[in-house]
């Protein structure tokens, strides 16, 4: 007959307890973090566990896929416009197009801007040399051309503006047998799904590999970093008077100076008012002020003592907002010499914050631009995850609500927590696979 001992119950059921405690405590702190502005345990936001990585995908760190033509089609040189980021990405755009086309790339050409005080070319910022040699077997690239091409200006294509799905095969090669050399524009439609893994290999080679900074700049941006005090984070915050003008959105509170430099900046591009300005900053349109930055950063248990190095350029506006919280602020134009800073280009100022932000230990940007795509992926590129879009339009939402104070910052917290979790934000292009834990 069976006896049912129950104190040898209770002795398994009281180890079965204690195991289960003991795995608590040593699981992830992320996995029962309470909110840190309710009460609870103060977790910042890079205890979150991720639950998912971008990691570089196999086929592009295998190698290309196939050997590069005896014959070329011709040569391409991509003319490259906006601010240093947006060009690195049109010309790591044009070496995958280079490729798929068959051609021979030619150096880029950079915009020469005035309003950016701009007169940089592209050996200026990279390491030229170092870019060929680490294209060979991806793409042909030279620095000159043969003389029966050199003595004539490439045949500009257009592809910039095209409306809808652009192929370059199509639209672009015929141009390029017939010229045998053009100057293009990448198209933002391009249909990059359609390229093979050659071509994708390529422009994945020349963005995240290929491309260094040239040795004088580099050893400007290894100072400049030195001098941070460690560990950082590094801030790209982005509210300056064009930015400003150029989302159309409407701001309150403003200082009158802010307010003079914001229209002064809008030309024809005025802010929308009434329904239409409410349903545009909750789309996440407008851009964070840095008091509603600080705000956030408080909600994400980012501490006030945090040294943060300011990524952002000329013109920033109500910085007060954020130096209130966060002291520790570090600048180029604090860290730089007067000589050095004053020196200094558009493309090169960006080249330093580049560097300086894909070297951090953590990054937080407040908008979802070029430069942002970039050092996401950049820092994915290198192993290092600590990266966070704040969300402008989490942040309009829950304000819209009338949530203020600890609820408030709950609520961004939360928003935040999944965000980093999902590694949602990063939009990284097709050199890039989604791994799940």
């Amino acid at each position: 007959m069976f006896v049912f001992s129950v104190k040898p119950f209770f002795s398994i059921l009281l180890v079965s307890l204690s195991v289960f405690f003991f795995l608590v405590l040593l699981s992830p702190r992320s996995l029962f973090s309470q909110n840190p502005i309710s009460g609870g345990e103060v977790v910042d936001i890079w205890n979150v566990r991720r639950l998912v990585e971008w990691r570089p995908c196999n086929w592009w760190l295998q190698g290309h896929q196939a050997a590069l033509p005896l014959e070329t089609n011709g040569y391409i040189r991509v003319d490259c416009y906006g601010g240093l980021n947006q060009m690195r990405r049109d010309f790591c755009d044009g070496v995958g197009i280079a490729r798929l086309l068959n051609a021979t790339l030619v150096l880029p050409k950079f915009e020469v801007a005035s309003y950016w005080n701009e007169t940089s070319g592209f050996a200026d910022v990279y390491d030229v040399d170092y870019f060929i040699q680490h294209m060979n077997g991806f793409v042909k690239v030279v620095k000159e051309l043969p003389p029966e091409v050199a003595s004539k200006e490439p045949v500009h294509v257009d592809c910039s503006k095209r409306k809808g799905q652009f192929d370059y095969v199509e639209s672009v090669l015929p141009s390029l047998l017939e010229h045998k050399y053009i100057s293009i524009t990448p198209a933002m439609s391009q249909r990059r799904d359609r390229y093979p893994l050659y071509a994708k290999a390529a422009l994945c080679q020349a963005c995240y590999k290929a491309l260094r900074l040239s040795r004088s700049l580099e050893r400007k941006a290894s100072e400049l970093l030195d001098a941070i005090p460690k560990p950082f984070l590094s801030l790209h915050l982005r509210f300056e008077p064009d930015m400003v003008a150029y989302s159309q959105c409407e701001y309150r509170g403003l200082s009158p100076a802010s307010m003079k430099a914001i229209e002064e900046a809008q030309v024809d591009r005025k802010p929308w008012t009434g329904d239409l300005a409410r349903i545009w900053r909750l789309r996440g349109k407008c851009p964070l002020t840095p008091n509603e930055t600080a705000l956030v950063l408080e909600s994400l248990s980012i501490p006030p003592t945090t040294n943060i190095y300011l990524a952002a350029g000329d013109g920033l506006m109500e910085i007060e907002g954020l130096t209130e919280t966060y002291a520790n602020i570090f600048t180029k134009s604090s860290l730089l010499s007067r000589e050095d800073f004053t020196n200094m280009h558009g493309n090169t100022k960006a080249a330093l914050d580049y560097y300086i932000s894909i070297n951090s230990d953590s990054y937080v940007a407040t908008y979802f631009g070029n430069m942002d795509k970039m050092v996401a992926a950049m820092r994915a590129f290198k192993g290092l995850y600590k990266t966070l879009f704040l969300s402008r339009r989490g942040f309009a939402e829950l304000t819209s609500k009338g949530l203020t104070g600890k609820e408030l910052m709950a609520a961004l917290w939360k928003v935040h927590r999944d965000d980093f979790a999902m590694g949602r934000g990063s939009a990284l292009p097709e050199c890039f696979c989604e791994f799940k834990f």
